[in-house]
């Protein structure tokens, strides 16, 4: 019984010592989000360690019939922004997110918005009045968050930050501001 016992605690305490990794992407080829020590805002940095994500795409919030999605930003840094119309966050950074696109489009940056657990005409509404022209996967369900390697689907808002590989460059579980995106993107833009 001893030694099962003992063998059983080795087994946790490696177990454990695997999950209080500072890694947080070290899971094989692809990204598979992990918080470690409760962090809402995550860089990966060198570019070395950051992971592909899936393909995100879905429905588009502005052409019904199209799909919109990552395939469309080949070789840009994308910002993806899961958003939704009902959510008060959410509304306050969408201004920040088209100056975003506005201001670093140019120098090869996207932002690519994914509406969840909305109501399409409300969704499209809001994109109206504050002048975004960014585009928006429409995804009610959160289907394409499956994607982005286990990043909470419940997190509302959400800002993931793709390099010009697609890899997780920065993860932000809290509202960002155009101060803290910014100098990111840019930086990801030149490398």
């Amino acid at each position: 019984m001893r030694r099962l016992l003992a063998a059983a605690l080795a087994a946790l305490a490696l177990v454990a010592g695997c999950s209080t990794s500072k890694d947080a992407v070290a899971q094989g080829d692809t990204f598979q989000f992990v918080a470690p020590n409760g962090q809402t805002k995550l860089t990966y940095d060198p570019p070395s360690s950051r992971q592909p994500v899936g393909d995100v795409s879905g429905p588009s919030l502005a052409d019904a019939g199209k799909t919109v999605g990552l395939g469309d930003y080949a070789g840009k840094v994308v910002v993806l922004n899961v958003w939704g119309s009902w959510c008060g966050p959410c509304r306050e950074e969408i201004p920040g997110l088209e100056l975003i696109a506005q201001q670093a489009g140019p120098r090869g940056v996207a932002v690519l918005g994914i509406d969840v657990r909305d109501d399409r005409d409300q969704a499209q509404d809001l994109l109206r009045s504050t002048g975004a022209t960014y585009a928006s996967v429409f995804d009610y369900p959160g289907r394409s968050l499956a994607a982005l390697g286990g990043v909470p689907r419940n997190v509302v808002p959400l800002t993931v930050v793709l390099d010009k590989q697609h890899r997780v460059a920065f993860v932000s579980l809290a509202s960002i501001t155009v101060g803290e995106l910014l100098p990111l993107v840019q930086r990801l833009a030149a490398e």
